[in-house]
Parts: C-alpha cells; structure tokens; sequence
C-alpha cells in the first residue's frame, strides 16, 4: 500500500527515513533552511548531515511548510524534541487530522514532558499519533541496510496499521503501545552512551561497558516504571537493543561525546566539533530532575549530569559511581 508521507526535518535521521521510506512511498522532505534544501537538490546529497549517500531522485523536496503538509496521508517529524511542538502546531493549523509520527527523542527542556504529552499538549489527547524509535543509526538506514524499530502508539489499531504500511523487507517494524516506556528508552540511552564513551575513553575495558550497559538499562526500566511504563518493553528494540547501539557503535554522536570527555576536552568544543545535536546532553538535566521527583535512583544518569552540567571532572564521576554501596542497587 503506498501513500504520500512527508517528512519535516532534513538532519541526518529525516533524510535517511525519507530515503528508506521513498522506496515503496510517494515522501516529500521539508526543511526550515531553504539554503539548505537547495544544496540537497543540487546535489542529491545532504552533505551536512548525511555525507557520501546519494538520495533518491524520486525523494521530493519543499521548502514550503503549508505545501509540504498539504495532501500528505502521513506526517513524520524528525526534528530535534526542541522543534516538535512548533512543528506539531503548525501542523495542526495547516493540515488537522492528519496522522502524525515522530522520531523525536529525550525530554522537553524546561517542561520535562516526553514527546507524547508535547504532540498532545499541541493536537489533543485523541490525535491519531505515534513514536518511531530503536536501533538504527542514519547512515546505515539510508544505505538499505538492515534494521528493525517500534512503532508506539496508545491506539494498537493505529500502531498495526501504519506498520503494515511502513514496514518493508530492511526497515523492519514492529508495533507496541507502550509509549511511555519506548520514549524513556530511547531518551534515557543517549545519556548512558554518553557515560560508555566516557569509560571507554578512560581505559576501562569491555567488563566495565558491559557492567555500564547492564545497571543502566536498570535505571531505566525504574523511571519507565515509575512514569507508567512497562518494563518488558525495555527488554526489546526500543530499550536494550537501542541502548546496545548507542553505547557500543561508533556512530553514536553521545558515545563521541563521552569519549572526548574522557580525553578532557570541554563541553563547548566538543559540540562544536560534533556538528550535530547530541540529545544526552540536555536530557540528562531533565532526566534528573525526574528521577528526584519521582524517587527513583539514578546515579549514572546523575553522574553524567554533574560531569555534563556541574564541573564534575570524568575521573570524579567515575570514582563516584566506583563508591556506591551494592546494596543500593
């Protein structure tokens, strides 16, 4: 069944789903910078985002926000969370009722809501809407390799639905209504990969990641729990399978950032020099301040903020964790 999808959002993951998704769908790609989206056409190439990856020459691009709503059977927003709410929005005023996913991740800044509650904060509680989210880095998705992600949705009509439609031989999807549980695993991941690239630039070895990994996916299955998730979601794609790639795949931008912490490099520079947005760096902050408001103990997520936010050196925040007593974990 094809249909016309556009996709609001041209970094590196818009422009790899649109290209997954221009195989066996009519996509059209927004983009807020008009400069950049003519460069994409020149090229065919998103070099800012997505070097060396030749894109479809069926994948359309529009710079026009209304045009690019216009007409569309399914919206995807893959902007940073930052952009969601404005996109959602205008969305709602331009093209209401249209059915809309998102590949957003982390916390809101400033509100702590998840992506969910921004996308129903904006369209209401009963927009037919829903989360794309996993494992999958941009560039190996936009080669056709293989990978599989969930779609979530509060309506499980819904999520089957737009997976039958979406789901294709490499890009494999699988459906699941546990919004809250796949948001936390796919905002909570970044800030323990950001904590993996820290050990592994500290020397610490495959023991310490996998010890890393392990009492981190733990962390996250108890703030899922506590904001009403389910914690056997975290035990598929959108928990362990996303925190396994984020924290052990040279791809990962935060695991980038945790190793040029490790090699001492400040915050600033490291971004700079990244060129992407890292979404572990602001959600950390917000992932604190909802574990202390819900109770939940969460000392590498609070490690990781004091090293990100509060001057706490790499060595301290390792040593801190090193100093827990096992019988608080």
């Amino acid at each position: 069944m094809s249909c016309n999808i556009t996709v609001f959002g041209a970094g590196a993951w818009g422009s790899a789903l649109a290209q997954a998704l221009s195989t066996a769908h009519a996509v059209r790609l927004w983009a807020r910078d008009r400069q950049h989206l003519d460069e994409i056409a020149r090229t065919r190439e998103n070099r800012r985002y997505l070097p060396d990856i030749r894109l479809d020459d069926a994948l359309a691009l529009e710079a026009d926000f209304a045009a690019a709503a216009r007409g569309a059977d399914l919206h995807l927003v893959v902007t940073p969370l930052s952009g969601l709410r404005d996109t959602a929005r205008r969305l709602r005023e331009q093209s209401p009722g249209t059915p809309l996913l998102w590949a957003c991740k982390g916390f809101e800044a400033g509100s702590g809501l998840l992506p969910h509650e921004v996308a129903a904060a904006e369209l209401g509680s009963d927009a037919p809407c829903g989360v794309l989210t996993g494992p999958s880095f941009a560039a190996e998705v936009a080669r056709g390799l293989p990978a599989a992600i969930t779609l979530a949705a509060r309506d499980a009509a819904f999520a089957h639905h737009w997976v039958n439609v979406l789901h294709q031989p490499r890009l494999r999807l699988y459906a699941n209504t546990d919004l809250v549980g796949c948001e936390i695993g796919g905002a909570v991941k970044n800030v323990m990969a950001i904590a993996a690239g820290v050990s592994d630039g500290m020397g610490f070895g495959l023991n310490a990641r996998a010890a890393l990994i392990t009492r981190g996916l733990a962390e996250i299955a108890r703030l899922a729990e506590a904001l009403g998730g389910r914690s056997e979601t975290l035990m598929g794609l959108a928990g362990m399978g996303d925190l396994l790639l984020t924290c052990t795949g040279d791809l990962s931008r935060n695991r980038r950032v945790g190793l040029a912490l490790a090699a001492g490099k400040s915050l600033g520079d490291i971004l700079r020099e990244l060129g992407h947005v890292a979404e572990g760096v602001s959600t950390a902050r917000e992932v604190v301040r909802q574990a202390r408001r819900h109770g939940v103990e969460m000392p590498i997520c609070e490690a990781i903020d004091a090293l990100l936010h509060h001057g706490l050196s790499a060595r301290s925040a390792v040593e801190q964790l090193l100093a827990r007593d096992p019988r608080h974990e």
